[in-house]
C-alpha cells in the first residue's frame, strides 16, 4: 500500500509491505496528523498553541499531548544553553520544531501497534521505518535533487535540519537571529521525536552542535559546516558504495 497526502504544510508518504493491513489503519494515521496540525499549529488561531499563547487557556490547562510536546521543547532548551527554544524573543509561542517530528511518531506507533511489521513513514524527508533494510538518501545542502550520502536501517528514523528548503527559518534563541556555521545536519535516532528535534537544535547551535549531537543517546550524526566539510560520527549506518 502506498498512499501520499499534504499534512502540516508538506506531503507526508505512506507505505507498507505487509500482506494484511489491518482495515482503516491508513486513514486512522493521516486523521492523527491532521488533529495534531489543527492542535498544535501557532498559524491556526483557534489552535489550542495559539489560545494558550493568547492567555485563553492557563499552563495547567492544557491537554497531554501539549504537555509533553512543550516538556521536550524545555529539556532541549536546557540542553542547549537557549539556543533551541520554542518562544524566540520577539515571536509567539511555536512549537513545530517538536510537534512534527513528535506526531509523526506516534503515528508511526499506530502502525507498529497494530502489528505492521514493514512500513516506511515518510514527512518531508523525515524519515521513520521499520522491518528493513530500508535505504534512505541525505539530501544535499545545496544541490537540488542531489544526495551526499545514503544511509540503512532496519528500524528507527532520520531527521535532516538545514536551510535549503524554507531559507534561515532556524533561529538561534540566544540571539534571535538566522542560526549560522552549518549548512545541514541529519541525525538518526531510536524515534523521530528524538532525531527531530536534535537536529533542529544542533543546527540552532551551529558548529559547536555537532558535537553536542553526537553526545545524545542513541544518537548518530551526518553535519556538513559552512566550510563544506563533512562530520559524521563512527556509527552512522551508511549504505555501501553502491547505493550513493
Amino acid at each position: 500500500m502506498r498512499r501520499v497526502e499534504h499534512v502540516m504544510g508538506l506531503p507526508v508518504s505512506l507505505r507498507i509491505d505487509d500482506a494484511e493491513i489491518p482495515r482503516g489503519l491508513p486513514d486512522r494515521v493521516y486523521a492523527w496528523l491532521r488533529e495534531a496540525d489543527e492542535r498544535f499549529s501557532p498559524f491556526r488561531p483557534d489552535s489550542e498553541v495559539s489560545r494558550l499563547d493568547r492567555g485563553e487557556i492557563a499552563p495547567g490547562e492544557v491537554s497531554t499531548g501539549l504537555a509533553e510536546v512543550l516538556a521536550i521543547g524545555e529539556r532541549y532548551r536546557a540542553a542547549t544553553g537557549g539556543a533551541f527554544d520554542l518562544r524566540v524573543p520577539g515571536r509567539g509561542l511555536d512549537p513545530c520544531a517538536v510537534v512534527k517530528g513528535w506526531s509523526v511518531q506516534r503515528a508511526a506507533d499506530l502502525l507498529t501497534g497494530a502489528g505492521v511489521r514493514r512500513f516506511c513513514l515518510n514527512a518531508g524527508g523525515d524519515v521513520v521505518v521499520e522491518g528493513g533494510p530500508w535505504r534512505i538518501g541525505v539530501r544535499h545542502p545545496e544541490q537540488a535533487g542531489g544526495v551526499c550520502a545514503v544511509l540503512e536501517l532496519t528500524a528507527g528514523a532520520v531527521a535532516t535540519s538545514g536551510r535549503y528548503e524554507r531559507g534561515d527559518h532556524i533561529l538561534d534563541a540566544r540571539t534571535g537571529r538566522p542560526a549560522a556555521g552549518l549548512l545541514g545536519v541529519t541525525v538518526v535516532a531510536p524515534t523521530l521525536t528524538e532525531a527531530d528535534t536534535v537536529a533542529t537544535a544542533a543546527f540552532a547551535l551551529g558548529p559547536e552542535g555537532i558535537a553536542w549531537a553526537a553526545g545524545q543517546p542513541g544518537c548518530e550524526v551526518y553535519a556538513i559546516d559552512a566550510e563544506r566539510r563533512v562530520r559524521r560520527t563512527a556509527g552512522l549506518p551508511l549504505a555501501g558504495p553502491a547505493a550513493a
